[in-house]
């Protein structure tokens, strides 16, 4: 097996990397089930304080060393990550290539104020083309748009990439935090 074929040494997403410039400099970033690391990779090198969650112990060895890293089962288990009962907050809260529902709500609330969130993962039509091709793996149309309500979506696509040929869906979406000090609304340059 090549390094690249093991999850979380390959290339950053594109998608992370498009939208990393809006995470704030220095803030914290949360990267749910991290693999091996490539986004808590990529952030760490970008001066950000990480956080991964995954449940193999060998993929969180891994990325001890970065930052923060716990193993926990967040399908069966309780969310690893509370500050009191609620959930810890994140300037960042980034997923890819991994898709549980019954998180949208506890992700949605780790974002902090003026915070974000990152999400890309495969779509209805990737039964198609590979796997993933179960439903439950596979986002609606629109899902991610309705799941972000609460957030303003500054970036939303969905549909075929080539290489490698895959269905996705990803959204980049702000918890808003208010008014900039001149009293503007806040700017999240495209």
């Amino acid at each position: 097996m090549s390094v690249a074929a093991v999850h979380g040494l390959e290339a950053p997403s594109l998608w992370v990397q498009r939208w990393t410039h809006l995470v704030r400099p220095g803030g914290t970033v949360l990267d749910v089930a991290c693999g091996h690391g490539r986004h808590l990779r990529w952030f760490a090198r970008h001066g950000h304080a990480v956080t991964g969650v995954d449940r193999s112990p060998e993929a969180i060895a891994a990325v001890a060393s970065l930052g923060t890293a716990l193993v926990a089962d967040i399908e069966n288990g309780p969310w690893p990550l509370l500050n009191g009962e609620q959930p810890r907050t994140f300037d960042a809260v980034v997923v890819t290539n991994y898709l549980w529902r019954a998180l949208f709500p506890v992700l949605l609330q780790s974002v902090a104020p003026g915070g974000l969130l990152i999400y890309e993962t495969f779509a209805a039509g990737n039964e198609t083309v590979g796997k993933p091709s179960r439903p439950d793996f596979l986002l609606q149309p629109g899902e991610l748009l309705d799941v972000c309500r609460p957030l303003r979506v500054v970036a939303y696509e969905d549909g075929y990439l080539a290489a490698p040929e895959r269905y996705v869906q990803r959204i980049v979406a702000v918890r808003a935090s208010g008014l900039s000090t001149d009293g503007a609304p806040a700017r999240y340059p495209l």
